[in-house]
């Protein structure tokens, strides 16, 4: 049986930064594209009115560029405001009357996980969870322990199928291409196995700096903010095994089979660094050992996967801003040819950020009598043209009830216990240098997968295509 469709968007922290950067526009994005058709309630402690919070969204979707006159009008008019205290058990019964006829509500807590608790319960007692779903933002704790604990107060109020994880990196086009091509593909699956793989790598650089969120890294770092979920979902795309169908809950199961054959991280397989300068951003500790980047060496254990390295690294003031995912394959059993081509590999490299592309690096013969080969790439990439942003996707599933890009409480857990054994480390955190590749020490973790892989650069064809092969 299908799932219903929500009638009904009610959007708690309305006036906060989330709101701003990212839902609003999004909302117009939908409303643009014929996919908003429900009233949007925006939930918020300030005492504003619907006026001012319509102004604010204008403002934000101005911000981002992207402002028509006429979707931005039809928008407003689905915009409606309750204002009150998260506390007060009188805002959720407002909530109530005015949600009115609404029978599939679809709530987003774009709120500090501090506040889940609270609202969840006001919204069951209110009546306003019943037949309802509800989006939760990340972070999903802050370890497995905090996490299980999140789960259940959540569960108090809300079953597993109406709860929505939302991961913004999962809703990204590129990101979806991995799953797509790993499976639609014959030629892939009988060689994607530790029969044929040598090492994989996920690379995800910043060149920019904390950009005044001091606090906020303070309290989270790296392992925290991206590789315990960003990261680590990509990997499980590469990684897991064939679903048994393509609805959410089978590719979710297949997800989290994955995560749970990875062994927990011992301290040896990871390298933490800070960047030279962080100590002194707002809010941070003048002796801060937080991580501003993280390197780790992961194993799967399981059939598929046995004894093949996945190697993981990112971080802040890095030599470029990039996502980048590459596959080595092992070498030939023996030369056929000249010795040379023995020392090369091939290699599959995913572009996700800020090109998107698939490359295949093979050897070819160069011109002459010897036969002697060179390296050569067969590219696809991508102009993004009108693709839609993560929030736009992501909104939409949820308000049709498809959970396909939306993490589950298992998947959750499980990424949990892969770093939970390393988030209370009390060793010393060395700095480096910003526009470095992190610390030196790094290399030790790939030294016998050939080294780090830089994030790959293909440029984009300047001809009118959408799509070129090269």
């Amino acid at each position: 049986m299908p799932e219903p469709q929500s009638d009904a968007l009610i959007l708690f922290g309305a006036t906060g930064d989330l709101a701003y950067k990212q839902i609003f526009p999004a909302l117009h994005a939908m409303t643009r594209r014929g996919r908003l058709n429900v009233p949007v309630i925006g939930v918020a402690r300030g005492n504003w009115t619907v006026e001012q919070l319509r102004a604010r969204a204008r403002e934000s979707i101005a911000a981002h560029g992207d402002l028509d006159p006429e979707t931005f009008s039809r928008f407003a008019e689905r915009l409606h405001y309750v204002a009150g205290d998260y506390q007060d058990p009188a805002t959720f019964d407002a909530l109530r009357r005015a949600l009115g006829p609404v029978e599939h509500p679809l709530f987003y807590l774009a709120i500090p996980p501090s506040l889940f608790g609270t609202v969840v319960s006001e919204l069951a007692r209110s009546g306003c969870a019943t037949q309802a779903r509800v989006i939760v933002e990340k972070p999903f704790g802050r370890d497995l322990a905090s996490a299980q604990a999140l789960n259940t107060t959540i569960h108090r109020s809300f079953p597993e199928p109406a709860v929505y994880r939302i991961d913004h990196f999962l809703g990204k086009e590129a990101v979806q291409n991995l799953l797509y091509f790993r499976f639609a593909n014959t030629f892939l699956e009988p060689i994607w196995s530790r029969d044929y793989i040598d090492s994989v790598q996920i690379t995800m650089p910043e060149a920019f700096d904390v950009r005044g969120r001091g606090r906020f890294y303070e309290e989270v770092g790296a392992i925290r903010d991206v590789f315990q979920n960003h990261l680590l979902q990509i990997l499980s795309l590469l990684a897991m095994d064939r679903p048994a169908a393509s609805d959410g809950d089978a590719i979710d199961a297949a997800r989290v089979a994955v995560l749970e054959a990875i062994r927990p991280l011992r301290a040896i397989d990871v390298v933490r660094g800070q960047y030279r300068g962080f100590r002194n951003e707002d809010g941070v500790a003048p002796t801060s050992q937080v991580e501003t980047y993280v390197a780790a060496r992961l194993e799967i254990e399981n059939r598929r996967w046995s004894g093949v390295p996945f190697l993981i690294r990112t971080g802040k003031c890095l030599g470029v801003t990039a996502t980048d995912v590459g596959v080595r394959l092992k070498q030939p059993a023996s030369a056929l040819f000249d010795s040379a081509a023995s020392t090369h590999r091939n290699e599959f490299r995913f572009g996700l950020n800020p090109n998107v592309f698939i490359a295949l690096t093979a050897q070819a013969k160069v011109p002459g009598e010897a036969m002697i080969g060179e390296d050569v790439r067969l590219v696809e990439h991508r102009c993004p043209g009108d693709e839609m942003e993560p929030y736009e996707r992501l909104l939409g599933d949820a308000l049709r009830g498809d959970r396909t890009l939306f993490g589950s409480q298992a998947g959750v857990e499980a990424a949990w216990r892969v770093v939970d054994p390393i988030l209370k480390s009390d060793e010393a955190v060395p700095e480096y240098d910003c526009g470095s590749w992190g610390p030196a020490e790094a290399g030790r973790l790939a030294a016998d997968a050939g080294g780090w892989l830089e994030p790959s650069v293909v440029e984009r064809s300047r001809e009118p295509e959408s799509a070129r092969f090269t």
